[in-house]
């Protein structure tokens, strides 16, 4: 598709100032630290992370959104052979692609491994739009590999995967804002979305939250499959987000990166 890389950029940078500034406006909790060190380091995480993507454009041509043309070019996945209305399909892979997330998200957490790399992610001592794109670049490169294996199995358009793309990251910076919404909106919207309060509590420091409410933009996979904590323990003003050992150190850049092959 063409323009596809700009198109999304400008959709991310407006959703950025977006809750940026609702986050100003409305804040849901009182921030631990300044903006200035940690959006610094989350946004030079996200930096990296997409020079990492392009580097395997280079070395891998074919990415989630070439990987569904290519699919499709030579008729591959499952949804290369039905013949059903485009907007079933684009509906269809969505759902599917959304699962995935939030089954390989559910993965970080069980797997030793992944999870040193995962934590990179809850090390945040805050929790706000950046943090939605504060992953380490092997994480985002894993990602990405799953993402096109998703897509070759399953055969879906390039403009499902855009439009994929789109909502996954939309609903991320969404449900990390540091937002205050009204009782009664954040109870109807959770029903089909997950929202800020929902997503705060799987950034609690205890264990038994932070393996909870694992999705990024449908809360229903939670519920389907246990999954689902509705508040924290503690309420949100006083519950504690990040890993239990660690200090004011994830708002560096360095030790941010270099967190998964640290000792603890």
């Amino acid at each position: 598709m063409e323009n596809e890389v700009a198109i999304r950029l400008m959709v991310f940078l407006g959703l950025f100032a977006l809750l940026a500034s609702a986050e100003a406006l409305l804040p849901r909790r009182v921030r631990s630290q300044t903006r200035k060190a940690r959006w610094f380091t989350n946004i030079s995480i996200t930096v990296i992370d997409t020079l990492t993507v392009r580097l395997m454009a280079v070395l891998l041509p074919v990415l989630a959104v070439a990987a569904a043309a290519d699919a499709s070019a030579k008729g591959w996945g499952i949804l290369g052979a039905v013949n059903w209305p485009n907007w079933l399909e684009i509906l269809i892979a969505i759902l599917v692609l959304d699962f995935v997330i939030w089954a390989q998200h559910l993965i970080t957490h069980k797997v030793p491994l992944l999870w040193r790399l995962h934590r990179v992610h809850h090390a945040d001592v805050d929790i706000d739009v950046t943090t939605a794109i504060r992953f380490h670049p092997i994480e985002i490169a894993i990602s990405m590999l799953i993402k096109i294996g998703a897509v070759y199995i399953l055969g879906p358009t390039a403009l499902a995967v855009i439009l994929f793309e789109i909502i996954l990251n939309g609903a991320a910076m969404f449900n990390h804002a540091n937002i205050k919404l009204p009782l009664t909106v954040d109870k109807y919207l959770r029903l089909i979305l997950v929202t800020p309060d929902m997503h705060r509590v799987h950034h609690s420091v205890h264990r038994h939250e932070h393996d909870s409410n694992y999705g990024f933009s449908l809360s229903i996979w939670d519920r389907m499959f246990g999954t689902y904590i509705a508040q924290p323990e503690k309420s949100h003003d006083d519950m504690t987000i990040g890993l239990q050992w660690q200090d004011d150190r994830p708002s560096k850049l360095g030790w941010s990166l270099w967190l998964p092959f640290r000792a603890k």
